[in-house]
């Protein structure tokens, strides 16, 4: 299996992209708003790639955080708010913010898990700082260190309860970068004693399962790489002072703030301690490259993956009205802060 996450270019398989997926066998798959029409052709899509790898559990992700990052949306599934409507009701209840922030992922989650979506790129533990760049914005769960931990294991909880795992994004924090990482690079120069505030939530939810790195480089760690491509900061920070010892996928390798050519970005990455490449614009010669230049996944990678799926529930079942309970309690709770 290559360690690899690929992305698709439409709503079915191309032919080039089936013999490639067959022959490659990477380990998942990634969805954007290209490859969704309906409920019925999103459920096709997700069970021909598992039918395609002879692998029930198999990871596809998405990332669908409500707001302005939904590649699912109305009219065929319903609206989801930005995380940061979470963070507002904190501030007048913590308790029903915890369990709004959690029947609001439960019920996004049986959204995925009826679509045949395991993994969701959610929650962002990125504490929000002031000046940064707004490419985090209301998608954070708040600019205190317990709160976004807070409410971001009600999210992971959420999520879990509807049968999809949770990856906490991005490690080791993008909360205060001045730059939108899909532009150009961010590089932070803040100290050690001050990252530790963006350190926090991800050290109080070491445990999650799934994680996504950052595209920013940290002076204070390595002030030639990124964290994506930095030995240092995935071996010393992400698993030796955060403690996550999960499934860690790259942010996607696409993103300007990387630079060279695709492979290179690929094989860098899996040297540094990523788990998986993420590759997400379906470009049949960059994914055929990405290929041929990853070695061959660790059993530690496949006992990670492994774990990461091993509660995800694809069953066909009709959660409608369970689903309309969880935006029902969803929605009185946050109307306490209307």
């Amino acid at each position: 299996m290559v360690p690899a996450i690929f992305g698709l270019s439409g709503p079915v398989l191309t032919r080039e992209e089936r013999a490639l997926f067959r022959d490659a066998d990477p380990a998942g798959y990634i969805l954007f708003a290209r490859n969704v029409v309906d409920r019925a052709q999103l459920r096709g899509l997700t069970d021909d790639l598992r039918a395609l790898h002879g692998r029930d559990r198999l990871l596809v992700c998405i990332d669908q955080e409500g707001g302005r990052v939904m590649r699912m949306a109305p009219p065929h599934w319903g609206p989801y708010p930005a995380q940061g409507v979470f963070d507002r009701l904190y501030d007048l209840a913590p308790i029903s913010a915890i369990a709004a922030a959690r029947a609001n992922a439960e019920a996004l989650a049986l959204d995925l898990a009826q679509a045949g979506i395991t993994l969701d790129c959610l929650p962002l533990l990125d504490v929000r700082q002031p000046g940064a760049s707004d490419v985090i914005g209301d998608r954070a769960l708040g600019s205190e260190p317990l709160r976004v931990a807070a409410l971001g294991r009600a999210v992971l909880n959420g999520l879990a309860r509807g049968g999809v795992t949770g990856v906490v994004k991005h490690i080791p924090g993008h909360g205060r970068a001045s730059a939108d990482s899909h532009l150009a690079l961010p590089v932070v120069s803040a100290s050690e004693a001050d990252l530790q505030t963006d350190l926090a939530p991800f050290r109080a939810l070491a445990g999650a399962k799934a994680a996504m790195t950052a595209h920013v480089r940290y002076s204070v760690w390595d002030d030639h790489a990124p964290a994506t491509l930095s030995a240092r900061v995935i071996g010393d920070i992400v698993r030796g002072a955060i403690g996550f010892d999960g499934l860690l996928l790259s942010d996607d390798l696409d993103m300007a703030a990387l630079t060279g050519p695709m492979a290179e970005r690929a094989r860098a990455a899996q040297a540094a301690g990523c788990d998986l490449a993420l590759n997400c614009w379906a470009r049949i010669d960059d994914m055929h490259a990405i290929a041929a230049a990853l070695a061959p996944m660790t059993a530690t990678t496949a006992a990670r993956l492994a774990a990461a799926l091993a509660e995800t529930d694809i069953a066909p079942v009709d959660g409608a009205a369970r689903q309309a309970a969880l935006v029902a309690k969803r929605d009185a709770l946050l109307a306490l802060a209307a």
